[in-house]
């Protein structure tokens, strides 16, 4: 009999939405009060679609530009962690729409380390299904330096382990600022053989 979920006991909530059609500018996204999750990922945010075109972290497993399943919809950071990473680089904050977030949560401790298939679900009905870590990389770094120029450490190096998760919709609805969120943990297991 297969194992079931396990809902943790504690819960995060809604601290910021974040959203932008532009892919140009899809790293600086603006503040939104609510946002309607569809199959396709977060309605009027660059990143969604049911397909997107593979990128350098696929370059093993295809070749560029190959359309795959988009596991990458939504991109969820902390904001505990954040605050550790501005910490970290020695400058007041490091702001949400710097990084290119949709999500920002509260109240759930090492979100960057929930594991793939982990399943946050809102008020609403909708879910998420957590796929994997979101490593930092040099696009953010490069619009934080804009803003900071005198930071004391590098946002990849200040950031590994604390920039969120990506994920993709389950379940459809609406999700609003204060929202809580209910974290469903999959079965853990250490796979031997690597």
């Amino acid at each position: 009999m297969p194992e079931l979920l396990t809902k943790l006991s504690f819960q995060g909530h809604v601290e910021l939405l974040l959203a932008s059609p532009d892919r140009d500018t899809g790293l600086e996204k603006r503040k939104v009060p609510e946002a309607r999750l569809s199959f396709t990922g977060m309605e009027g945010d660059c990143h969604g679609g049911l397909t997107r075109k593979s990128d350098s972290r696929m370059l093993k497993q295809y070749k560029r530009n190959t359309e795959v399943r988009n596991s990458r919809q939504l991109s969820i950071l902390s904001a505990e962690e954040l605050a550790e990473v501005a910490e970290t680089m020695g400058i007041p904050a490091v702001k949400p729409e710097w990084v290119g977030a949709n999500l920002v949560l509260s109240g759930i401790p090492d979100l960057t380390l929930l594991p793939p298939s982990t399943r946050l679900q809102f008020p609403s009905g909708a879910m998420v299904v957590v796929d994997a870590e979101n490593h930092p990389c040099r696009y953010p770094a490069d619009i934080i330096a804009k803003h900071h120029p005198e930071q004391k450490k590098g946002f990849v190096a200040a950031a590994m382990h604390k920039r969120g998760v990506v994920g993709w919709v389950e379940a459809e609805g609406l999700i609003r600022m204060g929202d809580s969120v209910t974290i469903w943990i999959p079965p853990q297991r250490i796979y031997a053989h690597v």
